[in-house]
C-alpha cells in the first residue's frame, strides 16, 4: 500500500511509480478516498528492493505491507478511515436503516410507491425492492425489467437512494444507468467472482454502494471479507457487508441467524456491516427482535423487508415482511439500544 504525502498523485506520479512495481511484476490500483487517493500494489509486494525505491521517492510518505488475504479490506490498511455516506447519512455514525419490499410487483406498481412513502415515514434512509430476484424454483416469478422503473420513480417521489440486487453483468449496466445508489450482491451470487469482478469495473469511477450480502453456504469469515476484496480492488472502496443468515438452517428460523459475527467482522475489516434480519430468520414476528439483537453485537446498519400489505405482496413479502407500523417500532427501539451500546466502554 502506497501513501502519498499529497491528497492524490499527479498522472506523472502514478506513471513513475507504475513503472517501479511493474519492473517486479505488480500493478498499481488507484483506491479513492472520501479525503485522499492511496495506490494499493497489487501482487506480492515482499521485494525489499522495490520498497526502498517507492520509499526513496519524495512525494511517497510510507509504504504499508499488509500480509492478509484482504489488503485493502483489513482494518490495518489505510482505508481504515473510508466512510460511506449514503443520503445525507454517514454509516457508523448513525444507525442506517434500508427498508422496503422484497420484490416490485410490475402489474401493482402502486403497492411500491405506498411502501416507499410508508418505510421513509418510519425512518428508513433507503428504499430496498426486488426488481429482479433469483429462485429455487424456475417456475416462480423471477422479477421483471420494467420493476426498475417502477423503483427509479419510488425515489423520485420519496426523495430516497434505492436498493436493488443485480445477478448478472447486464443487470449492472441498467441499474446503474438508471440511478439506482446501491448494487445488493445476494447470497447466491456473494462468491460469484465473475460478477464480483464486473460489478468492480462497473462502479469503479462512481460513487455506487455496493451490499454484499453473507453467502448461504460461506466458511470463514475471512472469505466474506475476500469476496469484498475483489470489488474494492477497482477503485471503489464503498463496500458494506450484509450478514443475512447461513445454512444449514435453525429449525424454525429460515437460515441460521449470523448477527454475532460483527465483532469478529469489525475485528478484522474497517467495512461497515449492515444486518439484514428478515432474511435470518425468515419470519415477520421473529424480526424485530432479531434486528435489536444485531444492534445489541455492533451492526451499523440494518436492511428489513416491508411492505404495506405483506399478503398482496409477492416472493417473500407475505411471510417476512413487517408493515409499516412494525417498521417504525423497530426502528424507534433499535436506535435505542444503538444508543446504548454507544455508551458502552469495551475493553
Amino acid at each position: 500500500m502506497i501513501l502519498p504525502k499529497e491528497a492524490r498523485l499527479s498522472p506523472d506520479k502514478v506513471a513513475e511509480i507504475t513503472r517501479i512495481v511493474e519492473e517486479f511484476g505488480c500493478k498499481v490500483q488507484p483506491i479513492i478516498g472520501a479525503v485522499r487517493t492511496i495506490y494499493a500494489i497489487v501482487g506480492d509486494e515482499r521485494d525489499e528492493l522495490m520498497i526502498n525505491r517507492l520509499e526513496g521517492l519524495p512525494y511517497i510518505d510510507r509504504i504499508d505491507r499488509i500480509q492478509s488475504p484482504f489488503k485493502l479490506m483489513d482494518r490495518r490498511s489505510d482505508l481504515a478511515s473510508h466512510r460511506i455516506a449514503i443520503g445525507g447519512v454517514t454509516l457508523g455514525e448513525e444507525l442506517f436503516v434500508i427498508a422496503g419490499p422484497c420484490t416490485i410487483d410490475p402489474k401493482n406498481p402502486n403497492y411500491f410507491y405506498e411502501t416507499a412513502a410508508a418505510v421513509k415515514e418510519a425512518g428508513a434512509h433507503m428504499i430496498r425492492g426486488g426488481v429482479w430476484k433469483p429462485r429455487t424454483n424456475p417456475y416462480s416469478f423471477q422479477g421483471d425489467a420494467k420493476s426498475l422503473d417502477i423503483l427509479m420513480e419510488g425515489s423520485r417521489r420519496t426523495g430516497l437512494p434505492v436498493d436493488t440486487e443485480v445477478m448478472e453483468v447486464s443487470q449492472i449496466k441498467l441499474a446503474l444507468d438508471a440511478g439506482v445508489t446501491c448494487l445488493q450482491v445476494g447470497a447466491r451470487n456473494a462468491l460469484n467472482y465473475s460478477l464480483l469482478r464486473a460489478i468492480g469495473r462497473a462502479i469503479a469511477d462512481r460513487d455506487t454502494v455496493v451490499l454484499l450480502k453473507r453467502g448461504l453456504h460461506m466458511g470463514p469469515i475471512s472469505e466474506f471479507i475476500s469476496a469484498a476484496e475483489y470489488i474494492v480492488a477497482f477503485g471503489n472502496p464503498n463496500v458494506i457487508l450484509c450478514p443475512r443468515g447461513t445454512a444449514p438452517t435453525l429449525d424454525g428460523y429460515r437460515s441460521h441467524p449470523d448477527e454475532s459475527i460483527t465483532p469478529l467482522l469489525k475485528e478484522k475489516t474497517w467495512a461497515p456491516v449492515v444486518i439484514d434480519p428478515s432474511h435470518s430468520v425468515g419470519k415477520a414476528a421473529f424480526v424485530p427482535a432479531c434486528a435489536l439483537a444485531a444492534v445489541a453485537y455492533g451492526a451499523d446498519g440494518l436492511c428489513i423487508e416491508s411492505h404495506v400489505s405483506p399478503n398482496s405482496g409477492i416472493g417473500d413479502d407475505p411471510k417476512q415482511s413487517l408493515t409499516p407500523e412494525v417498521l417504525a417500532d423497530t426502528i424507534a427501539q433499535a436506535k435505542q439500544v444503538w444508543a446504548l451500546r454507544r455508551q458502552v466502554k469495551v475493553g
